[in-house]
This record gives structure tokens, sequence and C-alpha cells, in this order.
């Protein structure tokens, strides 16, 4: 069923958008070789950029989203995307690290507000028999991104300095707002959600328990992704344009995993969707150990990617059909899941990481372990995610 052209327009800049969101939120990782060097900071410190701007994204989100509930959807998505440009273009002017951890963090309250809401958004302007599709089609924006964005910073990073990576989220986020503003009709305002509805949400155990398998997937991710630049360069001994390959590679089947997704997720179904997603990230994980080139370590990327974007993507369509009266509250929840997944995997990895460099560890060693941290959280998020489908299905039934 071909969409209304109002709606069909506001998709394709909801997409820009996120592709602008998801390419700024990848900057620090993609970047972060140059990063530590120019900046002369350890790679343990380096990724806490990437943990303090989960964290606050994850405290961000529903926050934002109780504040702003009323307002016009245009106007706040465009605002957002503006903020998100000013940010890192101050961040690529940062002096130091100590001036860019904070101006790290601001910037990233843009992205707290603009996924959920972006997904709250198209919700409303969807019919309910395409809800889930158009949903899943925006973040297309977000895999998109990991094709294009993360070599591409990794690639900057390497040839010209971290700087000019932030330099060019700046300009993708300007360019995203312009395209929204033109497209996106005024008055747009998802229901605002009562203080009764928001204590419904926290008190629900299976909606609660879908948003943590969100949290649990991010910190098994982030666990080992945060540090997948250096460690292709230290481990692997991947040379700049074998990293850009590989994020590349990582990139281009993560996208055929959301495109293949947002095809098929009425049909299959979101929770069994999120269930094979969540088992291809973790076949990769076990995997991981049998990677010592970068040939085979692009092959072993290969579930992961498939999974990566499109179990999120799952996650939020299947938090937007279980309680559809919900949907901007619990979708806030499930970004504040993405990031708070993000930080605790990140913070998480950077210590061990940092216990390692303390104590003199060098190359593949520092690094010894972390993949399998990563795949116990995998392993918690799908046994919860399989109970809450159970208790799903009792509910239905009784």
């Amino acid at each position: 069923m071909t969409a209304p052209p109002r709606l069909a327009a506001t998709r394709w800049a909801l997409l820009a958008g996120n592709f602008a969101i998801g390419c700024g939120v990848m900057v620090a990782a993609g970047s972060l070789n140059d990063l530590v060097r120019s900046l002369q900071v350890s790679v343990a410190l380096g990724g806490q950029l990437i943990a303090v701007g989960a964290a606050v994204m994850a405290v961000g989100a529903p926050v934002l989203a109780a504040v702003i509930g009323g307002w016009d959807r245009r106007v706040l998505l465009v605002a957002a995307l503006a903020w998100y440009a000013v940010g890192h273009a101050a961040s690529a002017l940062a002096p130091d690290y100590a001036a860019l951890l904070p101006l790290r963090a601001a910037s990233v309250l843009a992205a707290a507000v603009f996924t959920p809401q972006a997904a709250a958004a198209i919700g409303a302007m969807a019919p309910p028999e395409a809800r889930g599709r158009e949903i899943t089609f925006i973040f297309l924006g977000w895999s998109v991104a990991s094709v294009i964005g993360m070599p591409v910073h990794s690639y900057i990073g390497e040839a010209f300095g971290w700087r000019w990576a932030f330099a060019l989220v700046a300009l993708l986020a300007a360019g995203a707002a312009w395209w929204l503003w033109r497209a996106m009709p005024a008055g747009v305002r998802p229901p605002a959600l009562s203080l009764r509805s928001w204590r419904e949400v926290f008190t629900h155990p299976v909606l609660m328990a879908i948003v943590l398998v969100t949290a649990m997937s991010g910190a098994g991710q982030f666990t080992v992704f945060t540090y997948y630049a250096p460690y292709f360069r230290q481990a692997l001994g991947a040379g700049p344009t074998e990293v850009s390959a590989l994020f590349f590679c990582f990139g281009a089947f993560g996208l055929v995993g959301n495109v293949a997704l947002s095809r098929w997720i009425d049909r299959f179904g979101a929770a069994r969707a999120v269930f094979w997603t969540l088992a291809c990230i973790a076949l990769s994980l076990l995997l991981w150990p049998l990677a010592g080139s970068a040939a085979a370590m692009a092959a072993v990327l290969v579930p992961w990617a498939l999974g990566c974007f499109a179990s999120n993507s799952a996650q939020q369509a299947r938090l937007g059909g279980a309680a559809p009266a919900l949907a901007p509250a619990l979708l806030a929840l499930n970004t504040s899941a993405i990031y708070l997944g993000q930080a605790v995997g990140a913070a998480g990895g950077g210590a061990l990481v940092a216990a390692r460099e303390a104590a003199g560890a060098s190359g593949a060693t520092i690094y010894g372990g972390l993949h399998l941290i990563g795949l116990g959280w995998m392993a918690a998020a799908i046994a919860l995610s399989a109970w809450a489908q159970r208790r799903s299905g009792a509910r239905a039934r009784a």
C-alpha cells in the first residue's frame, strides 16, 4: 500500500534525521584512534566519551519525553537537530578533553529527544496496520549511518583528524533539520501522557521486562563495540583502510538486516524478530576468538551486524504494538534503555581495559575477555525476552 504523499515525505526526512543522529552517536567510536592520540588521553578515558554520552541520553529520553509531551513534533524535532549541529560544531573546536566531555554530554541531549519522538510522531501519522513498518523504516537511518558514517568517521579520523569527523556530523544535522522543516506537517502531537499513564508503564512487569531486554543487549554489544577501532589496530594489526573496511562491512550487513526486518516484521512478529536478532549477535561474540585477521573478523561480524540495528528496530515495533496508547512513554524508555546499555557496556569494558593497561598489558591481551562479558549480557537478554513473550501470551489467552 502506498503511503500518502505527506507521510512519505516525512518518513524520508525522519530517516535522514536518524542518519545524522546515528552518525553523531558513532563519531567518537569511529574516530577514537586519532582522538586519544590528539588529546593525549588513554583509550579507556577516550571510551568514556561514549559512556558519558550514553548515560546522558539514557536519563534524558524519559525525562524530556515527559517535559515536552505537548509540543508540536515538527518544531521539537527540528530544534533537536539544530542543537545537535551546534553541539558537534562546538565539539570540533574543543581545545582539550576537559572541554570536549561536557560538550559531548550537552550535544547528545538532542539524540535523547529525536530518536523516540521521531518514532512516536511517525506512529501517530501512520495507519495502525502500517505502524510497525513505518517505525522500522525511519530506523533505517541508523543502519545507513553504520554503513557510511562509521567507516567515514574512521577514515576521516585517521587521515584528517577527529575534529573533521565531528564537523561532518554538524553539517549532516543542519541539513536534516532543514529537510524535516520542509517535509513534516505542523500540528503532529501524539497524546501527552498523564502521571497515571507513566505509573502504569513503570509498574507493568512485561513492558518493563521488554525495555530491560534492550538495555541488556546494549550493554553486551557496547562492552566490545566501544573498543572496535583500537582492537582492530592493536590486536589484528589492521591499518586505516582495513579498519574503515571492517566498519563498512559491519554497517552494510546492518543495513541488510534492518531492511529485511522492515519488510517482514508485520508477518514474522516483533517478538520472534527480537529473539533471532539477539541470537545473531550472541553467535558473533561466541565466535570472536576465531577472528585472528581482518578477513576473519569481517566474517565473524556478519551475524552481529545483521542483528545489531534490526534488534533495536524490532524492540521499538514490539513496544509500539504492545500498548499503542502508552507508545510515547514506552519508546522514550526504550531509547533510554538503548543508551543505558551503551553506558554500562562502555564503562564496564573501559574499566577492564584500564585495569589491563595499568598492569602493563599490550596488544590483544588488553581486550581479552570483553567478548565473554558481552556474551553473558546477550544470554541474559535472550532469556528475559523469552520470559516476557511467554507472559504476554498467557495474558492474551486469559
